[in-house]
C-alpha cells in the first residue's frame, strides 16, 4: 500500500457498535493509533459505558453504588454516541448500519463489539414472573440489589457458574438464604471441571448455601398477582422462593446481523486471528473487524475457535482490531494474548491462566484440594493448556511462561508445596467425549487459519 493509502486508513468513518467495554477502548486505542476521521459509538443501553465485574460483587452486596462504576474515559475520543439506539441490521455490500429509530449509518471500516446477554428463563415456565431475575446491565443489579434488600425468606440461584457463585456469596454475605441448582455434579464444572469443582462445592456448603447437585429446575410458579412463590426441582421437590436468579450463561447479541453474510449465531461472530470478521463462504471480509465478547477467533495455543466472557479480553482484542483498522494488510497482528480472568466469591479469590475448559486432565501442582490454597493444573494431549490458582494469584505468571512455551504435561516444578508424586486426573468435564474437548472444538475454516505477519 502506498504512503497515502495508509494515510487514508487514520481518516474516513469508523463505526463502532457495542458502547461497552471492547467498543471504548477500541475507540480510544484509534484515536491512540492516529484516526482523526468520523467516529460513531452506538449502543443499546441509554448509560455510557461502566463496568460490569462489580455488579455481581460490590453492587450486589451494598458496597457499591451504580453511579460509581463508570469506566474512566483514557482520552477525548471526539466521537459521536447514540446511546440507547440499538442497531437492528447491517448491509456489508453497500457498508451501513441498520438503527431501529430508522437511521441507517454509513461506514468505512466496522468494529462489531456487541457483546452477550444474559440467557433468560422461558416464559412459559415462570420466566415472566415478578421476582424473577439475571444479571447481566446496571438495571438488572439496582433490581435485583433493591430484591435482596428486602429480605427475601430464600433466593433461588440457577447455575452454579461463576456469576451463580458470585451472586450466592453476596447473598450470604448480606445473610440471606440462598439455595443453588446445578444439573451437574459440581459447580463451576463447565469451565474448570469436575476435580476443582468438588473443592468449589466445600466452599459452598462451608458458607451456608443449600447446594443441590444434579438438579434442574423444571417450573418457576407464583401467585395470582403474577410473584414468584415456589420453584419445582426435577426430584419433584417444590420449594417456597421470593427470589429467582437464572445464572445458566450468555447469548451472543448477533440477531442484529441475521442477513449480513457473516457466521454470527448465539455463540458470537467469528474471525480470524487479525480479528476481521468471517463471511459466510469462510473469508475474512475487509473492513469489518469483530472485538470483545461477542469474538470467535482461533489461538494458535488452543483447538477451534474461542469465545471469552473475559474483562482483559475484551481490552487486549479492542486495542488489536483498532491497530489493524488503522494499518496496512500486510502490518497487521494477531490477537493471541494468554487468556485469563479471575473471580471473588466465598472469601477466596479464584484466578485462571490459559483455558482449562479445553483440557483432558487436571493435576494440582501446590497445596491440596481441601486446603484454603491450591494450584490446579490443566493439559490437553501431554501439553499444558491451563492454570487455577485459588487464594495463590501471584505464582501465576510462571506457569502462563509454560502454557506459551507449549510445556509438557504434567509440569515438573519441583514446588517445595506440591505433592510428592504429580498424578493426573481426568478433568472431568460434563459431557465430555473420551476422545477430547467437544465444546471448543469447532473446527476453523482453512481461510481463516492464521497465516504469518509482521507482528506475532
Amino acid at each position: 500500500m502506498t504512503a497515502a493509502g495508509a494515510a487514508g486508513l487514520r481518516t474516513g468513518r469508523v463505526v463502532v457498535v457495542g458502547a461497552s467495554l471492547a467498543g471504548l477502548r477500541a475507540a480510544e486505542a484509534l484515536r491512540d493509533e492516529g484516526f482523526t476521521g468520523e467516529l460513531t459509538l452506538i449502543g443499546d443501553e441509554p448509560h455510557e459505558p461502566y463496568d460490569r465485574p462489580p455488579l455481581s460483587k460490590a453492587v450486589l452486596s451494598g458496597r457499591l453504588d451504580c453511579d460509581h462504576i463508570a469506566l474512566p474515559r483514557v482520552r477525548d475520543i471526539g466521537a459521536r454516541w447514540l446511546l440507547g439506539t440499538p442497531a437492528t441490521g447491517l448491509d456489508v455490500p453497500g457498508r451501513r448500519v441498520e438503527l431501529a429509530d430508522g437511521q441507517r449509518l454509513a461506514y468505512d471500516r466496522l468494529l462489531i463489539a456487541t457483546g452477550t446477554r444474559a440467557r433468560r428463563w422461558p416464559l412459559q415456565a415462570g420466566g415472566g414472573l415478578e421476582g424473577v431475575h439475571v444479571l447481566r446491565t446496571r438495571e438488572d443489579a439496582e433490581r435485583l440489589r433493591g430484591a435482596l434488600a428486602a429480605g427475601p425468606r430464600r433466593v433461588l440461584v440457577v447455575g452454579a457458574g461463576f456469576t451463580g457463585g458470585e451472586v450466592a456469596s453476596s447473598c450470604r454475605e448480606l445473610g440471606v438464604p440462598v439455595t443453588v441448582t446445578q444439573r451437574s455434579a459440581t459447580p463451576l464444572a463447565g469451565a474448570l471441571g469436575g476435580v476443582v469443582g468438588r473443592a468449589a462445592a466445600e466452599w459452598y456448603r462451608e458458607a451456608g448455601v443449600d447446594l443441590r447437585l444434579n438438579t434442574t429446575v423444571q417450573a418457576l410458579e407464583g401467585d395470582a398477582s403474577g410473584r414468584l412463590r415456589r420453584a419445582v426441582l426435577s426430584d419433584g421437590t417444590a420449594m417456597p422462593v421470593e427470589v429467582a436468579v437464572i445464572a445458566t450463561g450468555a447469548v451472543a447479541n448477533t440477531e442484529w446481523l441475521a442477513g449480513s453474510g457473516l457466521i454470527a449465531d448465539h455463540r458470537g461472530v467469528v474471525s480470524d486471528a487479525a480479528c476481521r470478521a468471517a463471511a459466510t463462504c469462510g473469508r475474512p471480509v475487509e473492513g469489518v473487524f469483530v472485538a470483545g465478547d461477542v469474538a470467535r477467533w482461533p489461538h494458535p495455543l488452543f483447538p477451534g475457535l474461542l469465545r471469552l466472557d473475559h474483562w482483559d479480553n475484551a481490552l487486549a482484542q479492542a486495542r488489536t482490531a483498532a491497530y489493524n483498522i488503522t494499518h496496512d494488510p500486510g502490518d497487521r497482528r494477531h490477537h493471541e494474548p494468554l487468556p485469563a480472568f479471575w473471580s471473588q466469591q466465598f472469601g477466596r479469590y479464584l484466578k485462571s491462566v490459559g483455558v482449562p475448559a479445553v483440557a483432558d486432565q487436571v493435576v494440582v501442582t501446590q497445596g491440596a484440594l481441601d486446603q484454603r490454597q491450591f494450584v490446579a493444573a490443566y493439559g490437553l494431549k501431554g501439553r499444558l493448556v491451563g492454570v487455577v490458582s485459588v487464594d495463590s494469584p501471584r505464582v501465576l505468571e510462571g506457569y502462563a511462561a509454560l502454557i506459551e512455551a507449549r510445556a509438557p504435561f504434567p509440569p515438573e516444578l519441583g514446588a517445595t508445596d506440591g505433592p510428592a508424586h504429580l498424578d493426573p486426573l481426568d478433568a472431568g468435564f460434563p459431557g465430555r467425549a473420551a476422545d477430547g474437548p467437544q465444546e471448543h472444538d469447532i473446527r476453523t475454516p482453512s481461510a481463516l487459519a492464521p497465516a504469518p505477519t509482521a507482528h506475532r
